[in-house]
């Protein structure tokens, strides 16, 4: 981690400035909370203590802003509750960092489907097709800002960076109460119905192991997922669920390494009843998210380019220089480079957004609950996708 930042600190693009000041001590959450250097906590790494840490800040009257999950199984679940009724008694802010938020093709799908005229209203769906559908590809080999990715070896065992479905699944299912209900208040206990869920794992190989932890052996603690010298990680999942009725499925993978030239991927899709709104990042898009407007069967083409034309131009001063290409039986959106903002932004982006609500001194008031509502779903599904693989 500390290596990171002195690469990041020694680039020759734009290097940053960050002074570490470490604290090796066992006792470093004690100290923390004593010493009180400042008045905001950002976590983010190991995920076994994390609620715990959560818990412990907000009651010493700290602020949180945490890296996702803040959550990774019911027990901690519970405790995150807990931890949100202590913030708001002790009138501190806890809220998670959302960068998916701030992808432009996902904000531009979010505006799309909030316009009838292109969209027309949200589908209900069924279990086998659902109104939305979110899956997301990774790998753990891969390369960030130009250097190939060291993991640390925790990354592989469940019980420190959980299952995948509790994981990257965050995003996701963040992401569908953000674009199908925008700002509206999700009641956990009854507004969710988790119908199916399943997980399944990915196995690498000692020599794969070793080349993203350059670690010649298996930890101890990852002995318990090692069968046959192969190491199994249940980084994969899928669910299935109702949101307000609407049906929805989240779904992520993680694979060794993506193919020559590949990266991670992203599809997205949220069907209404004029058209379907579809994110795509595969091969063909040369692994860059594109948002497409697919119309329905019964919709005229003509006047739905008509009213994505207008939409195009009303968009223009929120997203300068996006266009419309017209293809076959679609539109695709065109969005020019100077908006897409990279992944290391978006925490900026986030940070800025948390900081506007700690001087207001409230968060909005629907952010808490889904919040809530989110980790219930992604930690629900865990749930059942191990009671299911237990049969």
């Amino acid at each position: 981690h500390l290596l990171k930042i002195e690469a990041y600190n020694s680039r020759q693009d734009n290097p940053t400035h960050w002074e570490e000041r470490v604290y090796r001590g066992n006792d470093f959450l004690q100290k923390m909370l004593r010493e009180k250097k400042g008045n905001v906590v950002v976590l983010a790494g190991n995920n076994r203590k994390k609620t715990e840490y959560i818990k412990a800040c907000v009651q010493a009257g700290l602020n949180v802003l945490s890296d996702k999950p803040m959550a990774i199984n019911s027990q901690a679940f519970e405790t995150l509750k807990e931890a949100f009724a202590v913030a708001t008694r002790n009138h501190v802010l806890l809220y998670d960092i959302m960068t998916e938020r701030y992808e432009v093709t996902t904000m531009l799908q979010r505006r799309f489907s909030q316009m009838p005229e292109i969209f027309g209203s949200l589908q209900q769906g069924t279990p086998d097709n659902p109104a939305v559908t979110k899956i997301s590809v990774h790998h753990f080999s891969k390369m960030v800002s130009g250097m190939p990715l060291k993991r640390p070896a925790w990354f592989f065992d469940v019980e420190q960076q959980g299952e995948g479905i509790v994981d990257v699944t965050t995003h996701l299912v963040d992401l569908i109460q953000w674009e199908c209900f925008p700002e509206k208040i999700i009641d956990y206990q009854k507004d969710i119905v988790m119908i199916s869920a399943r997980r399944w794992p990915t196995i690498l190989t000692p020599s794969q192991f070793k080349e993203v932890t350059h670690l010649e052996h298996y930890p101890e603690f990852l002995e318990k997922d090692t069968k046959d010298s192969l190491l199994y990680v249940y980084a994969n999942g899928e669910m299935n669920y109702t949101l307000f009725g609407v049906h929805a499925k989240v779904s992520v993978e993680w694979h060794f390494k993506a193919p020559a030239g590949g990266g991670d991927t992203h599809f997205s899709v949220m069907r209404g009843t004029k058209a379907s709104l579809c994110i795509r990042q595969g091969e063909e898009q040369h692994y860059v998210p594109i948002l497409y407007i697919e119309p329905a069967e019964s919709t005229d083409i003509n006047e739905l380019e008509k009213n994505i034309a207008g939409a195009i131009s009303s968009l223009q001063k929120e997203f300068p220089g996006i266009g419309v290409k017209k293809l076959d039986r679609a539109f695709e959106i065109t969005v020019p480079d100077s908006l897409r903002t990279s992944h290391e932004q978006h925490f900026g982006q986030v940070t800025e957004k948390y900081l506007k609500f700690l001087t207001e001194g409230r968060l909005p008031e629907w952010e808490v609950p889904n919040m809530i509502a989110k980790y219930f779903t992604t930690t629900k599904a865990l749930d059942m996708a191990r009671n299911n693989s237990e049969k």
